[in-house]
């Protein structure tokens, strides 16, 4: 079987001889080109046409981002970020997963060559996966002709008050590879007034937090990192924080959020089984899931024990995913009611919401 070609992308020669020797190590790939800077893997990715690539985000000449935005737009391909465990890191690799990257990993802080060779694993998973995701060419806005009048805006949807549904009900959302983009076009299209909404992204500590600031930005609903104990209320999104299992309990009338150390499950930690199973458990028929694109089959088994007591679970499908790996198992377990495009998710959860309730759609 022909192995994945990969090109490495970093200003550091160290870190470009690390990864070379991490790559070639393995059986099912090789390192067929590595590049101090984005100019000389230009022509480099033009010349040996590499499976995958790595990609720092912080190099001379040009930075790793800009890089990657041309890269998207002109010759789409799959590539894996290394990323810095900072706050400001953080925000450049979200920056990089909206831009198209598939994943990233990120350097731990301690020395540069020993902390990459702890990461071996994690990094050759991580070019696995990206071989085999589905990747789309990015497109810049078109500028409009000379003198042409501004495009009319689209007409929003009307948000008719979910009401006392909101209190009764939660959405439950897993997912993982291409998970940080999916999970923010269901979460924007959601009213101000929605269930709670409670999450598990496969991300490790350190990313989580901006990752919950940037959608709280972006949507209607209030979204922040989860805390151990807190009341999980209505119009609100929790994100799982990275390295703890996030689940659901009930203390008296109300659910709140436990957030728990442990061992991983499914080799991860947050881990959507964890999730799901509690929504089972706790919410039953009042829940309703959603399983997003992402490798392996975490959470796949939940979302049947979810179904099995009562709650309706939604599936992205796989024409839409990055990696279509979470989504075929769960739909394999018999855990889907609907499978559907990423985009059709929000407005048929909506739909299904206000159905429960005997309400309408209702359009401007």
């Amino acid at each position: 079987m022909a192995k994945t070609k990969v090109v490495v992308v970093d200003d550091s020669a160290l870190v470009r001889s690390i990864l070379t020797e991490i790559i070639n190590r393995q059986s099912d790939m090789e390192c067929i080109g590595a590049a101090a800077d984005p100019l000389v893997a230009r022509e480099m990715i033009r010349n040996l046409n590499p499976d995958v690539i790595t990609l720092d985000i912080e190099m001379p000449r040009m930075d790793g981002l800009d890089f990657l935005s041309r890269l998207m737009r002109l010759r789409p391909m799959p590539v894996v970020m290394v990323s810095t465990l900072t706050e400001r890191g953080a925000e450049v690799t979200l920056k990089a997963l909206e831009l198209g990257a598939v994943d990233f990993v990120a350097k731990p802080k301690i020395g540069v060559a020993d902390g990459i060779r702890l990461l071996a694993d994690d990094i050759t998973d991580k070019i696995r996966i990206a071989s085999k995701a589905h990747i789309r060419r990015s497109h810049a806005p078109a500028a409009p002709a000379p003198g042409a009048p501004p495009a009319a805006p689209a007409k929003p949807i009307t948000m008719a008050s979910l009401g006392r549904l909101s209190t009764e009900k939660i959405i439950f959302i897993g997912a993982s590879t291409g998970g940080t983009e999916a999970t923010k076009d269901v979460l924007v299209n959601l009213p101000a007034d929605c269930p709670a909404v409670v999450i598990t992204q496969h991300m490790p500590p350190g990313f989580t937090r901006s990752y919950a600031a940037r959608l709280d930005g972006l949507c209607r609903i209030r979204v922040k990192e989860a805390q151990d104990g807190e009341r999980i209320l209505p119009g609100h999104g929790y994100i799982a924080p990275g390295g703890f299992h996030l689940s659901v309990e009930r203390s008296g009338a109300n659910y709140i959020a436990r957030v728990q150390d442990g061992d991983p499950v499914n080799r991860h930690k947050p881990s959507v089984e964890v999730l799901f199973n509690s929504a089972a458990r706790i919410v039953g028929p009042n829940a309703l899931g959603i399983m997003l694109t992402g490798m392996g089959a975490d959470g796949a088994k939940a979302m049947r024990v979810m179904k099995d007591a009562g709650a309706y679970n939604f599936v992205q499908d796989e024409a839409t995913c990055v990696v279509f790996g979470m989504p075929r198992e769960a739909i394999a377990a018999g855990a889907a009611d609907e499978v559907l495009p990423l985009q059709q998710i929000a407005p048929r959860l909506i739909e299904r919401l206000r159905s429960t309730a005997g309400m309408s759609m209702n359009r401007v």
